[in-house]
């Protein structure tokens, strides 16, 4: 089955725009960002597990303890390769990925708050 460029261009544009729209990642997407979603529409990746990866590591990132290291930027969308392939093996169910949207929203206002005052 052959899929059309447009429903190609839609993903990959998607699948962008949730990696550019996280904490801690580049305001614009690489060609070999463009070129790894490329490859996840190849391999038929779904949307959800991509974004369920997204948010998953991301949570990870920044809700742990504040006496830990600090982390560096994330500065390509290969980072979420090995938790995309972790949800792939044990899918995560979507209330748990529902409340930590919750806690890295209110994570993200809250850092906002502090840059305010």
């Amino acid at each position: 089955m052959k899929c059309s460029s447009v429903e190609r261009q839609e993903y990959v544009s998607r699948v962008l725009d949730l990696y550019l729209g996280l904490a801690e990642t580049p305001t614009r997407s690489s060609r070999l960002d463009r070129r790894l979603a490329e490859e996840l529409y190849e391999k038929r990746i779904e949307l959800e597990e991509i974004e369920s990866a997204m948010i998953l590591a991301s949570a990870r990132r920044l809700l742990r303890s504040a006496d830990a290291p600090i982390l560096g930027p994330i500065r390509s969308l290969h980072y979420f390769l090995p938790v995309i392939d972790e949800v792939r093996g044990v899918p995560v169910s979507s209330d748990y990925i529902e409340y930590l949207r919750g806690k890295l929203a209110a994570f993200e206002e809250g850092r906002r708050s502090l840059y305010k005052a």
